[in-house]
């Protein structure tokens, strides 16, 4: 016999870990983490299988979801968010919602609007138009973009102690900890050192501890560059501000600026310069939570 409860379902995948939470008479039932090996949002049809089985493998046996929301890594913009809803649907017949991940910071804080931040591996800002269109800035990838993500602060920690050698200038705790994080033996091999991966933003951003901890050791190049760091930040708001996007509330999250508070307290204070009327706050729930609500408004 099939099971007729209804199971809300929201799901967000990042882009290591994805996170399934469903409910059931308003109660948490189901919460799973995954790998997110193999999700490939740039497939509509196996975004959607991917998803379906999670959905299938995570609920009980013969139950069905009554509303899914997806938060998904990579799901960059409407057109190919509204590919994965349109399979997702079909798969399912229920009514579905698919979006960037960054997307459910804003509901996950429990709010109607505002801007969602994520700085992480890398970094991008969501928010969303009077009429409701969705806006993203930022999130170009480590090569391009991504500052005040870790391997955006990798990148300029590199060009920084690059630079400071081509002035004469010994090197400092920055130099000398890239070096040894990078396995070379002087600071002119970081550039062929960071060339040399295969994964950018992964390998790059694995390091940015490097450079936290050059600044606790007093180092100013490093200083500086998570200064710049916080201020590239707060002006993928001021982006979003300039596009009439409402940035009354910020909503912070992602590993690299919640865990460095260096970096929280650059963007900060970067933020209250440019637009003092801006409240950024700290993500304090998982992001899954924002999926959770965007499934219950689609009943």
């Amino acid at each position: 016999m099939q099971d007729s409860t209804p199971y809300v379902v929201g799901i967000d995948v990042g882009g290591t870990k994805t996170h399934l939470r469903a409910l059931a008479g308003g109660e948490n039932v189901v919460d799973r983490v995954s790998g997110s090996a193999g999700w490939r949002p740039h497939d509509p049809g196996a975004a959607a299988g991917r998803l379906a089985a999670l959905i299938r493998d995570a609920l009980p046996a013969d139950a069905r979801p009554s509303a899914v929301a997806v938060g998904g890594h990579a799901c960059e913009t409407p057109r190919q968010c509204e590919a994965i809803r349109a399979e997702l649907q079909e798969r399912l017949g229920v009514p579905a919602l698919v979006v960037g991940d960054a997307e459910l910071l804003v509901p996950a804080a429990g709010l109607d609007k505002g801007v969602g931040l994520v700085a992480g591996t890398g970094s991008v800002a969501v928010g969303r138009l009077p009429d409701g269109g969705p806006v993203q800035v930022g999130g170009w990838g480590a090569v391009l973009g991504d500052e005040g993500g870790a391997a955006g602060l990798v990148r300029e920690a590199a060009r920084a102690v690059w630079a400071a050698h081509d002035r004469g200038e010994v090197p400092d705790a920055l130099a000398t900890g890239l070096v040894e994080a990078f396995g070379v033996a002087e600071v002119p091999a970081l550039g062929a050192a960071l060339e040399a991966a295969t994964d950018v933003s992964g390998e790059w951003g694995r390091h940015s501890p490097v450079v936290f901890a050059a600044a606790e050791a007093g180092s100013p190049l490093a200083r500086a560059v998570i200064a710049d760091g916080g201020r590239a930040l707060a002006s993928l708001v001021v982006r979003l501000a300039g596009r009439g996007v409402a940035v009354d509330d910020v909503v912070v999250a992602g590993g690299t600026v919640l865990a460095q508070p260096a970096l929280y307290e650059a963007f900060t204070s970067a933020l209250a310069e440019s637009l003092p009327a801006a409240r950024p706050q700290r993500l304090r729930v998982p992001p899954v939570e924002g999926a959770v609500a965007l499934a219950r408004s689609l009943l």
